[in-house]
């Protein structure tokens, strides 16, 4: 007995090596790619794009499903993720103006689109920087003029632009360029190991947005020519665009290897995101309709992966429906913070994350504005000329319903046996239909949505 007593003990203390024990308050480290689809890595079954760090990454978490974000591209979205909240609460709806497409097919007066999160609002670094946290932004920020003034206490490589290009000279005012050729992925990486390697008692959240894999496609020559020359599958076959996401799997990897180095992963939580749905035109998400800046499915359905040593267990998969909203209140709930003046329009999946289930909830989303098409053949919207009209969704248990403005038009769709949204079934089931448009007005009452009605006098029916 007292042979296996020392054996316990020694296997306790090879496993915790250079592992400090847990904390109530762990580490935090917050990935989000740009433009990657929900089936651009392996783990959700891409064929073609190869993630091995990612899916070894998913194997030791919880993998999800079901996962959407709250806007279908980049600025709305992230400016959800970061306040908590709806885009009718902070106004961002899409990237510059709001009324893009030929004037002369857009009937309706779009709300005037606002491209910077306000000051006023109380951010998710704000809250974790109160509760202690070293907070740090390395990437992109697409907000604003700089993080700084929302929390963050370091900040490099963000600023309100979108994005230039992927190599240096980067042109990117808060990001000093590197050598000639230096690729900005790797860039932000090494900007992020730097920080890491700064870790001390204090905890830290570290909100990684890569630029990558957003237009323009460009990557490492030697990562192009791999995949050149690899056989290619039906809707994922650029090779290029394949080499970008290598080029952001390998750096991810970069990311947990420090981790593991500086003996922080039992105590940190990662989460791995995408702002939106990639564009269907260069990588199809496959059998997803759509894709970025559609309310489509293949818009807003993302990649996730929550990996936290010791309460998520490993190698789960939840198909739950959450929704980016809910990192702020979860990352509340984890440190049993309160929750903050303003409201909040996500729940705490924590108890999901720990084996358990939530309540069925719907969850929304609210465009005003007009996205012109990328590829009028391949975008798989409702028209050829747009990606989104103005409209809003919900999507409730399996039934997710599309209204439209300009000409009152409601889709219903059953996911569980039309995840495609082909078959538009609203005619056949007029009481759900009732149900989810009358949620969805209530919802848009209080949340006190714009809804355009002014008519576009530039408009022609023809």
């Amino acid at each position: 007995m007292r042979l296996f007593l020392i054996y316990l003990f020694l296997l306790g203390y090879h496993l915790a090596v250079g592992q400090p024990p847990r904390t109530a308050r762990p580490n935090i480290v917050l990935i989000v790619a740009d433009d990657l689809g929900w089936k651009d890595v392996g783990f959700m079954g891409s064929p073609f794009y190869e993630t091995p760090h990612l899916d070894r990454l998913a194997r030791q978490g919880m993998r999800f499903t079901s996962a959407y974000a709250a806007a279908a591209n980049c600025a709305p979205s992230r400016a959800s993720l970061l306040s908590g909240q709806y885009g009718p609460r902070h106004g961002i709806y899409t990237v510059a103006n709001a009324d893009r497409g030929d004037a002369k097919t857009r009937k309706l007066i779009p709300v005037k689109n606002n491209e910077t999160l306000p000051d006023s609002v109380y951010t998710l670094a704000e809250a974790l920087r109160d509760a202690g946290y070293r907070t740090a932004s390395v990437g992109k920020w697409h907000l604003g003029k700089s993080p700084v003034s929302q929390g963050f206490t370091y900040s490099i490589a963000g600023d309100e632009r979108g994005m230039n290009k992927h190599v240096s000279p980067y042109g990117i005012s808060s990001l000093p360029d590197g050598p000639p050729g230096e690729y900005l992925t790797d860039r932000l990486s090494t900007e992020a190991v730097k920080f890491l390697d700064q870790a001390n008692d204090q905890p830290f959240f570290l909100y990684l947005p890569y630029y990558a894999v957003h237009t323009p496609l460009q990557a490492p020559a030697e990562l192009v020519k791999k995949y050149q020359n690899k056989a290619k599958t039906a809707g994922q076959q650029d090779g290029t665009y394949a080499a970008m996401i290598e080029s952001l799997d390998r750096n991810v990897g970069r990311i947990l290897e420090k981790l593991d180095a500086l003996g922080l992963t039992n105590n940190t939580m990662v989460i791995f995101t995408s702002d939106n749905g990639g564009i269907r035109s260069i990588s199809r998400q496959d059998p997803l309709r759509a894709g970025k800046g559609s309310y489509y499915e293949g818009g807003v359905r993302v990649p996730l992966v929550v990996r936290w040593p010791g309460t998520v267990a490993a190698g789960t998969v939840s198909s739950t429906p959450v929704i980016n909203l809910d990192f702020y209140p979860t990352l509340l709930d984890i440190l049993k913070r309160p929750k903050p003046r303003q409201p909040l329009d996500g729940i705490s999946i924590l108890p999901l994350l720990k084996g358990g289930k939530l309540p069925d909830r719907p969850l929304y989303w609210h465009f005003p504005i007009y996205l012109e098409a990328y590829n009028p053949q391949l975008d798989g919207g409702r028209d050829p000329l747009f990606r989104t009209r103005p409209g809003s969704t919900i999507r409730l248990g399996d039934w997710k319903l599309h209204e439209y403005f300009e000409d009152n038009g409601l889709e219903l769709y059953n996911l569980k046996t039309d995840l495609g949204e082909q078959h538009n079934v609203a005619s056949a089931n007029g009481a759900v239909v009732k149900k989810l448009h009358a949620l969805l007005k209530k919802w848009r009452a209080q949340q006190a949505a714009f809804v355009p009605t002014e008519l576009n006098p530039a408009y022609r029916a023809n």
